[in-house]
């Protein structure tokens, strides 16, 4: 039977990968152009053909690129080494994905956390991004809005009291602003813009 991989895997073959607009993230830049001078190691879960990745390491950081599709890393790979640019790139579950606690300064996820589709599996996915961040570390999550008013089209979307609901045992949320994204969506779609502060 097929699966989550599966899928992924042949949204990539076929091409059906609106997010993938071959730019870095807009709030990406924009936080990292605030970033105090000290570099450490990054991770960027969903990393797909890894743009963020090779943009973050061009900024100076040590990065690790996560997705759960074979055919994105494989992407990733080409491209960073065709650029001459330094990035890991993994194929992995990022709740299996196997590292020690407090490795990372930083976590992106550009639609991750909204693509876990129970309950359960988010609060997994908060714990888990608490656990592999260093004391006070940060994570910048991209995430649907539900008060997107098209609500059958792009990415799956929660509301802002969902968001904290998941997110404030585990992390101090420093921002949570409603945003327009990048895409190859018909429209741009509503996002939430989510920086967080392990506690």
């Amino acid at each position: 039977m097929p699966g989550p991989k599966d899928g992924w895997n042949e949204r990539y073959v076929s091409g059906d990968v609106p997010w993938d607009t071959g730019c870095p993230d807009t709030y990406l830049v924009q936080m990292v152009s605030r970033w105090p001078l000290c570099r450490g190691r990054v991770l960027d879960v969903g990393c797909g053909t890894g743009t963020n990745s090779i943009w973050l390491a061009r900024q100076g950081f040590d990065v690790v690129g996560l997705d759960i599709s074979g055919e994105a890393i494989a992407i990733a790979r080409r491209r960073a080494e065709e650029q001459g640019v330094s990035c890991r790139f993994v194929s992995e579950d990022f709740l299996q994905f196997d590292v020690e606690d407090g490795e990372y300064i930083f976590l992106f996820d550009r639609g991750c956390f909204h693509s876990i589709p129970t309950e359960k599996g988010r609060r997994l996915f908060a714990a888990r991004a608490a656990q592999i961040l260093v004391p006070c570390g940060l994570w910048l999550s991209m995430i649907g809005n539900s008060d997107d008013p098209l609500p059958d089209q792009g990415p799956p979307k929660l509301s802002a009291l969902e968001i904290a609901t998941f997110m404030e045992p585990l992390f101090e949320i420093l921002h949570l602003g409603s945003c327009m994204i990048e895409s190859r969506w018909g429209e741009p779609p509503r996002f939430w813009q989510c920086l967080l502060k392990k506690r």
